[in-house]
């Protein structure tokens, strides 16, 4: 039984729609493959993102286990079939690959491979990756087996020059939130410079005070010695709210829920006021919205911790059809949204909806003079 979807213009359009729902190019390079392969009915399908030391920079394979792909070994070189589809740009149709006189031999643990098709996908003159399928199934399989076609090239070919487009539109955009990050990070270096030096060049002023107090004026002393007290404890707290946000979010590893989870407890500990956190069951999300839901949550956490006067902060992350939705409300003195913009100030709120808007998302903001804040966060999913 073939597991080949409905051929034509309908099959190509869901690959086009799937790979243009991503922004991280590890994302877009599995879907482009996962396309592919489906797309073509295929048992294996691999994207290779060629270096310039004759190697591949990044690796995409479907259809391989984890187990398997472990057991191969190191990526492959650009030699032999792959060396003439980036150095020809051309690509190649083969019955039975391991008969081509450019075939070096697979490693012990690589599954075995026949009929093949690949192309080059560039980018202009620049060829920018090399996308290939293994293995043709078809329903009844003739005498000769099955073996791409004609028509099966012209397929790919449509795939991979908007796979070209696709995967260049998610290097800008990685690029883009390199530059954010590195602007991120300026602003906390202004932040540590400004308040953390500034506190610990006043608890060590005190301190000196103090040690010089001791013998001739010990009442005095003591007053200066809860003063560091408080300045070191002050330290703390804005240590505390830099490390929160320079750590890595580790979404790869842990996913959305479990970093969330961890930094609430962080954050609760850290403050005075009760952080919570609540989560339903949670789809999977596209990277770029997991990523954005965090630095929302982050920000939205840091006004509610710093400049609200909370005693209790609430976050929430819960199902919405295919997507999420993220809530923050805290108890603190609130505010009046429109006074805010009126006097040019924020409080983040404009990066906030930059975050949402970004990925898809919509952000909504509900607050009053001593009624709190609740700040609220949707993402279509994927």
């Amino acid at each position: 039984m073939s597991h080949r979807p409905s051929s034509g213009l309908a099959a190509v359009s869901t690959a086009l729609l799937a790979m243009s729902r991503h922004l991280q190019v590890r994302d877009v390079l599995a879907t482009i493959v996962a396309s592919a392969r489906e797309l073509l009915d295929a048992e294996y399908a691999a994207l290779g993102v060629p270096d310039d030391h004759g190697g591949f920079a990044q690796f995409v394979v479907d259809g391989v286990s984890d187990a398997q792909w472990k057991a191969i070994g190191p990526l492959p070189r650009q030699h032999g079939v792959l060396a003439a589809m980036l150095q020809g740009a051309r690509a190649e149709r083969l019955a039975d690959v391991t008969r081509d006189p450019r075939f070096g031999g697979w490693p012990s643990a690589h599954p075995e491979m026949t009929d093949f098709l690949g192309l080059p996908i560039r980018d202009g003159d620049e060829v920018i990756g090399a996308l290939f399928l293994a293995n043709k199934r078809c329903a009844r399989p003739p005498a000769g087996g099955c073996g791409f076609t004609e028509e099966d090239e012209e397929l790919l070919g449509i795939l991979a020059q908007h796979a070209a487009i696709a995967l260049t539109n998610a290097r800008l955009y990685e690029r883009s939130r390199e530059l954010t990050i590195a602007e991120e990070r300026s602003r906390l270096a202004h932040e540590l410079h400004d308040a953390v030096s500034q506190k610990l060049f006043s608890l060590r002023l005190t301190a000196q005070a103090a040690a010089a107090l001791v013998d001739r004026a010990p009442a005095r002393a003591k007053e200066e010695l809860h003063q560091v007290a408080e300045l070191a404890a002050e330290a703390a707290d804005e240590l505390r709210a830099a490390v929160v946000e320079l750590r890595p979010a580790a979404l790869d590893e842990d996913g959305l829920v479990n970093t969330l989870r961890t930094q609430v407890q962080v954050l609760d500990r850290a403050h005075s006021a009760r952080v919570t956190f609540d989560a339903g069951r949670i789809r999977a999300l596209p990277a770029a919205q997991e990523e954005a839901l965090l630095r929302v949550a982050q920000e939205a956490l840091h006004n509610a911790l710093r400049h609200s006067g909370a005693g209790r902060v609430d976050v929430a992350l819960a199902r919405r059809g295919r997507g999420a939705v993220l809530s923050v409300h805290d108890d603190g003195r609130g505010f009046d949204p429109g006074a805010v913009r009126r006097a040019g100030r924020h409080l983040g709120l404009v990066s906030m909806r930059d975050r949402a808007g970004g990925v898809g998302g919509a952000l909504t903001v509900e607050s009053a003079p001593g009624e709190g804040t609740t700040i609220e966060m949707e993402v279509p999913g994927g």
